[in-house]
């Protein structure tokens, strides 16, 4: 029952962020953390949302706020403001890290709770650089997710079709005007979230 335009990225970007929720007991009263409101992190909300989670949208940018709301999260942080950033510290049980530009991990592994899981589906140029004392006093979980096996994106795909959950997508003509200007987009992180070629009404 989904459109498939909209369906296509749930076999990336979904299953991406579906599987680490699943894997780790994401559900009822989660205090889940999303790092990132991507394409990887807009699928995230909805999923948590989806599961019953409390989800907080972390973002460097403030104008990503309203988006975030109307997604469903429930609240937002500025991840560059050190005094929101200090009133959170403890509050997640789970975080799923969706960013791929360098950042400061450290800062985002204090926002957990003990024993809190921290999720890179991200993939940063540089390794993170986590003090000790950071690991020895909050006792974290941190993992890593990438994709998932057939049985599991079958899984998501049925949980999406329940839920009616999508992608927000932007679809484009499979010409290469098109595709190139997209491409550029893509680089300066200008789409919400992800481009679909319309390779359906390409050869009509």
């Amino acid at each position: 029952n989904l459109p498939l335009d909209a369906a296509a990225p749930l076999l990336c970007a979904g299953i991406t962020t579906y599987s680490p929720l699943r894997q780790h007991n994401v559900g009822k009263n989660t205090r889940m953390g999303v790092i990132g409101l991507g394409g990887l992190g807009h699928m995230a909300v909805k999923f948590g949302v989806a599961m019953g989670a409390h989800v907080t949208v972390i973002s460097t940018s403030e104008s990503k706020r309203d988006d975030a709301t109307k997604l469903g999260a429930k609240a937002f942080l500025v991840s560059k403001d050190a005094e929101q950033l200090k009133e959170a510290e403890n509050s997640f049980d789970f975080i799923i890290d969706t960013v791929s530009a360098q950042h400061d991990v450290a800062a985002m592994i204090n926002l957990l709770a003990f024993q809190g899981v921290y999720c890179m589906v991200g993939a940063p140029p540089k390794p993170a650089e986590i003090p000790s004392f950071v690991l020895l006093f909050k006792r974290p979980i941190i993992t890593g997710s990438l994709i998932g096996g057939m049985k599991e994106t079958q899984e998501m795909l049925d949980f999406c079709g329940k839920h009616e959950i999508t992608c927000e997508i932007e679809k484009i003509e499979a010409t290469p005007e098109q595709i190139n200007v997209a491409y550029d987009r893509t680089l300066k992180s200008d789409v919400k979230y992800r481009f679909v070629i319309d390779i359906l009404n390409a050869f009509k």
